[in-house]
């Protein structure tokens, strides 16, 4: 039950990452970014392409992918989200969703639909003694950089001037202008930042799960349900839930299988029949 435990909270760790990302857009610009799962495929596959045409390792991968994604992301908003954040909101999203069917028949056209091998770095090819039981070492890894990126992405943002007026714009954007604060110069950063998380996830998956222009499909809708458990906008409700679910699915697998593709829909619904803003959500966010 402990190793299955802790299988849950290293498949939480990329629920966490991408919720966190999810929930920072949202909060600011109110759009809900369907091509996160994207970003988050182009992440594998910006490691495996640069490993396998550049010879470029892993760790340095870890870096460069998520910049390059981010600096992306902020050319997306610049290009078309900004011109679209003036109408209804469906535009975004209908946006966001061809965005991401795009990249992924780009991606399948160049590379088909077969998955492609990603070797785990050597340094962390071994195992690690948690007492109890062997775990590899990859997947510690993944969980330690995972809580790390969130813990230091939470102490910017409340221990840190600029994290302050970012998670105000996130949080109250309304209020956050009526202070004399220019939200606006801050959106594409933010939108960008919320992208480089999807793809520093992404390159972490690369190891572990096949690299594929399917892989972010198949974990969006998931994450978007981790989000509005948590709360939409809610940066420490996006992190918890996303490690709370990952723990409650892998737990779900280990003694109720029948259950386990569903339980995560399940406890959206119930959350969301208790607190319709989410655990962590504004109330308001339900009106």
């Amino acid at each position: 039950m402990l190793q299955q435990a802790f299988n849950g909270l290293v498949g939480g760790a990329f629920y966490a990452l991408l919720a966190l990302g999810l929930s920072v857009i949202f909060g600011m610009l109110g759009v809900v970014n369907f091509a996160h799962g994207a970003f988050y495929m182009l992440g594998a596959f910006g490691a495996y392409v640069l490993l396998d045409s550049f010879g470029v390792n892993f760790w340095v991968a870890l870096v460069v992918v998520p910049v390059l994604l981010g600096l992306a992301g902020i050319v997306v908003e610049r290009l078309f989200v900004r011109r679209l954040a003036a109408l209804d909101p469906l535009y975004n999203f209908l946006f966001t969703f061809g965005l991401a069917l795009v990249l992924q028949d780009a991606v399948k056209r160049k590379y088909g639909v077969q998955s492609q091998p990603y070797a785990r770095p050597s340094e962390l090819s071994g195992s690690v003694n948690l007492g109890l039981f062997d775990y590899p070492a990859y997947q510690v890894f993944v969980l330690v950089l995972s809580v790390l990126a969130c813990a230091a992405v939470w102490l910017v943002l409340t221990r840190t001037r600029v994290g302050v007026i970012v998670r105000a714009a996130t949080e109250r954007p309304e209020l956050t202008r009526a202070l004399g604060i220019d939200v606006g110069r801050w959106v594409a950063p933010v939108f960008g930042f919320g992208i480089a998380l999807a793809g520093l996830a992404g390159v972490l998956a690369a190891p572990m799960r096949a690299v594929n222009p399917l892989m972010g499909a198949d974990l969006i809708i998931t994450v978007f349900a981790v989000v509005v458990i948590g709360g939409l906008g809610s940066i420490f409700g996006s992190v918890a839930a996303g490690f709370g679910i990952g723990l409650i699915s892998a737990l779900g697998n280990l003694y109720v299988p029948a259950l386990s593709q569903t339980l995560v829909f399940i406890l959206m619904a119930v959350v969301l029949l208790w607190r319709p803003a989410g655990l962590f959500g504004r109330e308001e966010a339900a009106l």
